[in-house]
């Protein structure tokens, strides 16, 4: 038996991604003035009013969908939109609905069998932050001046004239000043942030930029402290490339699996690849058999029990979303989605994709939702969005089932899932034309997704025509 551990309930889970401040708000939430029009595109600095009560109004919507858990990037105090520039770590953000509103969704959402995971901001805070402004008042006599790297005196946090700041900061973003967790104080402050909001009841943390704290011990103790307060809940690191250091079993529970978005985003979308780039990373367009090397690969990367707990996605705040990402092409979203649905990992929507919406880079990627979309005018691809997370929720072999590729020839790509005698076999034709295949996969009696020209079953074997551009799943 695997000596790894990761939370049960993440093998069931299927996420929805949200960015407070562009899903849904409330009228119950008292707002500012000076907020952008909804419906106007997204600027960088510009906030447009979402709210945690906003999504507590529409938890139907998500269960429509088949959502069972919910991460939301951060929701405390911050003087950004996406309040990665965190000033209280112990406050949510009154824009947002302050505490009582991330107290009031806690409950909504686990009276249902939602959970939610919560974004931490741990390797830096921001010029707001009680113990930074200490520094800009105090200078080199504050008592706070050890909990980051100061290169020289005075401060130059608003110096426009400035290169670069003359104190550690993320990505040299005079904004964005580095937490020095070599320093005891500021270690036992983020551990007891960690603990606090898993006792208020947070189902667990997404780390944000997690590696660049490179220091195995602190994520040791982050996840002894996390897991002694909630053995159940869930760590998952933002690390875009392979994670296997953070993946032994002592820190992270998973990664966000940006690896497979991108491969994802250059098969189903070879032929109608925009040239954007996802995050840092060009894609490559790719065959079959290249897909599914990648596929095998991200599988026997990591223990298995981190494997059922991988946080597979297609797009996120960091990216521009799927569709703009092959110029339109619903058909690639079907597809990449019902491989997502039907691979070991537990898959991520991101806001709104479901609704079909665009959005380049950010802040593009960071568009607000329609109103009427989430209130009934929602189009496609939603319904087959819908039955792709139904069909994973009824079928225990799609969420915890053995993973191997039994065809990837051309365009087509066939992978089966076997869990305690239940079996699913998945047939991915991403070409322009029909695909006759035959498959070493016997057992299964018939379609329970997708719509085959031909199925021939046997004992020994599978002989299929799948449509173009479309996918089946047998069971």
């Amino acid at each position: 038996m695997s000596a790894v551990v990761t939370p049960e309930w993440v093998k069931d889970a299927v996420f929805y991604q949200i960015f407070p401040d562009r899903f849904a708000k409330s009228e119950a939430v008292p707002k500012p003035a000076n907020l952008e029009a909804w419906d106007a595109p997204p600027t960088a600095q510009g906030f447009k009013g979402g709210d945690l009560r906003g999504v507590l109004e529409h938890l139907d919507y998500l269960e429509a969908l088949g959502i069972n858990a919910i991460y939301l990037n951060p929701v405390f105090q911050s003087a950004s939109n996406h309040r990665y520039h965190t000033h209280d770590y112990y406050q949510v953000d009154p824009i947002l609905g302050g505490n009582a509103a991330l107290r009031a969704l806690l409950d909504a959402a686990h009276a249902r069998g939602i959970r939610v995971v919560l974004d931490g901001v741990f390797n830096h805070a921001s010029r707001g932050f009680f113990q930074f402004n200490h520094l800009l008042e105090c200078g080199p006599a504050s008592p706070y001046v050890d909990w980051f790297i100061v290169k020289g005196w005075p401060l130059n946090a608003y110096d426009p004239k400035a290169k670069e700041p003359n104190y550690a900061a993320w990505w040299n973003l005079p904004a964005l000043p580095k937490l020095n967790t070599d320093t005891p104080a500021v270690r036992a402050f983020l551990l007891d942030v960690a603990e606090h909001w898993i006792r208020f009841g947070a189902d667990g943390w997404r780390l944000d930029v997690p590696s660049e704290i490179d220091d195995d011990a602190f994520w040791q103790a982050f996840r002894r402290r996390v897991k002694a307060t909630n053995p159940e809940a869930y760590i998952v690191g933002e690390v875009w490339h392979d994670a296997h250091r953070w993946l032994q079993g002592d820190q992270f529970d998973a990664q966000m699996n940006y690896i497979f978005a991108r491969t994802a985003i250059g098969f189903f979308g070879a032929e109608t690849l925009s040239g954007l780039k996802h995050g840092p990373y060009k894609i490559e367009k790719l065959n079959a058999p290249a897909f599914a090397k990648t596929l095998q690969r991200t599988v026997a990367l990591y223990d298995w029990q981190v494997v059922l707990a991988q946080l597979n996605l297609l797009g996120s705040h960091d990216t521009a979303r799927f569709l703009s990402m092959v110029a339109g092409d619903v058909s690639a979203l079907r597809l990449a989605t019902l491989c997502m649905m039907t691979l070991p990992g537990a898959p991520c929507i991101y806001y709104g994709d479901e609704l079909g919406l665009e959005g380049g880079p950010d802040p593009g990627c960071r568009n607000a939702i329609p109103p009427d979309r989430l209130n009934g005018n929602r189009g496609d691809p939603w319904a087959f969005i819908q039955a792709a997370v139904a069909l994973r929720r009824a079928h225990p072999a799609l969420r915890r089932g053995t993973f191997e590729v039994v065809y990837a020839e051309g365009n087509v790509i066939a992978y089966r899932r076997a869990f305690e005698g239940a079996h699913a076999l998945v047939v991915l034709n991403a070409g322009r034309e029909d695909a006759a295949v035959t498959l070493p996969a016997g057992g299964l009696h018939g379609a329970a997704f997708g719509t085959p020209q031909a199925l021939t079953l046997s004992e020994r074997e599978t002989q299929i025509t799948v449509p173009a551009r479309s996918g089946v799943v047998l069971t």
